[in-house]
């Protein structure tokens, strides 16, 4: 293709429809047929990124290989399609009025009065096409968060307007909305899509395919009243079923025709259906498994998009060895009370999760489980926070530090076997200390790290965190039998631990999560899952 073509995906009646997932199998789709292709996210919310939204606001943060605190769908986005994301791929309110300001004190815009538009709508423009323009892709998909209605969205939807009127076939507007089942009434009613169409209208928006998301089937003459009323062709208005799995969206959006009905908007010859090959036998995989495997997430977000990436690298990795995984969600402030079913529920569990986060509630919670996988070689992953907890809880019961701790926790313990490296303490702003995006981990000879690793030494992993082991400490663990198998060569500092006598008892700084995919799953998950199956 000549020029990058745009494809916009907006969302109406309701939110958390599943825009990012659309988004993601659309991509795979074009993917499928040979095109280069990439995923961005516009989210209306004025926070700079979502690193500093609490995730019962936004759910799990994402961080790309380059360091940028993104919203949770990219992770959608990586897993789909096996892009790689960069902080191109995230743009906020915030960030876009942020830009605009900075140039306006700057001077570049002469004197000139600053408006939504041309300026602001220009910052958006400029913004969706930058990597179009920088990178050769064939197609650029761009998700805009939030609901149509939102007062929020307006400077997006005007932009959108803009590049459709500019571009003409070269972008194209999908609009998910939503058809509700009255129970009392057994029907379906297609008003809501009506009414969000005719909001999309308003703002001088034509969708050019309709994506309807229901939990009942739609027959052709729904879906030829909602095509009649809403002014799109009935080959392009698709309905998205409740699955039972989100990875078979992509193989029920294609058995629809909706990468055709995108090529013959877009005036590309459509050409023969491309098959899933690789994506398909992923499915059957799944299907087939009908032994479990229960893994128990111990954190203290019981919500279920916190740990979203954990979750899926956990599915990815079952379904690679024959297994269906059952994740239960074990709240670590119950863990706090010795009688507390929240017990019972952790030693059913064949293998342990100790979940990443920030702040002091639960943590108690953590070392408990900690110790529990240690004094019961149940297998164990620690992530992030979840490594520290590791790290605290053997400091505690096996060194002898009864006040070991994390600075984060308590800033006065006496053996801070957790703590800001020096050159961070000085440093207020948030997200100033925290080291993000992606760092090297030379990995020890004979670790069972390696092992998982395949025996690739030199690896590369995306951290999201303040706090680090503290190197003053290292030679009292390894002589009491944790190793510190993971070091990151450039500033020295313990990427990884274990306990070689345990059979998997691994924690590391970074977040193996984000580089999980449908078709390449992490291997540490691989290893861990392997090693709850055979307790």
């Amino acid at each position: 293709m000549a020029s990058t073509k745009y494809i916009f995906v907006t969302g109406g009646v309701v939110s958390s429809l599943g825009k990012g997932i659309i988004s993601s199998s659309i991509g795979k789709l074009l993917q499928a047929r040979g095109y280069k292709i990439t995923i961005q996210k516009f989210d209306p919310y004025i926070n700079i990124d979502p690193g500093t939204l609490n995730p019962y606001e936004h759910g799990e943060c994402y961080v790309t290989a380059d360091g940028m605190e993104t919203d949770l769908d990219l992770g959608h986005y990586e897993r789909f399609t096996g892009i790689r994301t960069t902080r191109h791929n995230s743009m906020t309110t915030g960030r876009i009025y942020k830009a605009v300001i900075d140039k306006e004190r700057s001077g570049e815009y002469l004197g000139h009065t600053i408006q939504v538009v041309p300026h602001i709508t220009d910052e958006i423009k400029r913004r969706i096409k930058y990597l179009g323009d920088t990178e050769g892709y064939d197609f650029v998909i761009t998700e805009i968060g939030g609901t149509i209605g939102d007062i929020e969205s307006a400077p997006f939807l005007e932009a959108i307007r803009q590049m459709k009127w500019e571009m003409g076939r070269d972008a194209v507007c999908i609009h998910l909305t939503y058809v509700p089942y009255i129970k009392a009434a057994d029907e379906l009613k297609t008003k809501p899509t009506q009414h969000s169409v005719k909001e999309l209208l308003a703002n001088g928006i034509q969708p050019d395919i309709l994506i309807l998301r229901t939990e009942k089937h739609l027959d052709d003459h729904l879906r030829a009243k909602v095509a009649g009323f809403c002014n799109v062709d009935l080959e392009c208005v698709i309905q998205s079923e409740d699955l039972p799995s989100i990875y078979e969206v992509p193989v029920n959006m294609q058995k629809q025709g909706l990468d055709a009905a995108i090529m013959r908007k877009m005036g590309i010859p459509v050409g023969e259906t491309p098959q899933l090959g690789a994506w398909n036998r992923f499915l059957e995989m799944r299907h087939s498994a009908t032994e479990t495997v229960s893994i128990g997430l111990v954190g203290k977000y019981d919500l279920q998009d916190a740990y979203k990436s954990i979750s899926e690298s956990l599915s990815h990795a079952a379904t690679y060895n024959n297994r269906k995984v059952n994740i239960t969600f074990i709240n670590s402030e119950q863990l706090e009370v010795p009688e507390n079913p929240a017990w019972e529920t952790l030693r059913s569990q064949d293998g342990l999760v100790i979940c990443p986060g920030f702040g002091q509630r639960g943590i108690a919670g953590k070392v408990l489980a900690a110790k529990y996988a240690r004094e019961n070689d149940v297998p164990c992953f620690g992530i992030c926070l979840g490594m520290q907890m590791m790290v605290i809880e053997f400091a505690r019961d096996v060194l002898g530090y009864a006040d070991a701790d994390s600075t984060e926790i308590n800033p006065r313990t006496a053996n801070n076997v957790i703590d800001l490296m020096e050159e961070q303490k000085n440093v207020t702003q948030m997200g100033g200390t925290m080291r993000l995006g992606e760092y090297r981990c030379v990995i020890r000879k004979g670790s069972r790290a390696l092992q998982a690793y395949g025996g690739r030494e030199d690896i590369c992993e995306r951290h999201r965190h303040r706090y680090e082991f503290n190197n003053s400490y290292r030679d009292a663990f390894e002589q009491a039998g944790m190793q510190c198998v993971g070091i990151n060569p450039d500033a020295d500092l313990v990427e990884m631990v274990e306990i070689p006598s345990l059979r998997w008892y691994i924690g590391t700084q970074f977040h193996p999560e984000y580089s999980s995919t449908v078709l390449h799953p992490h291997p540490l998950f691989m290893d861990f899952i392997k090693a709850a199956i055979s307790k």
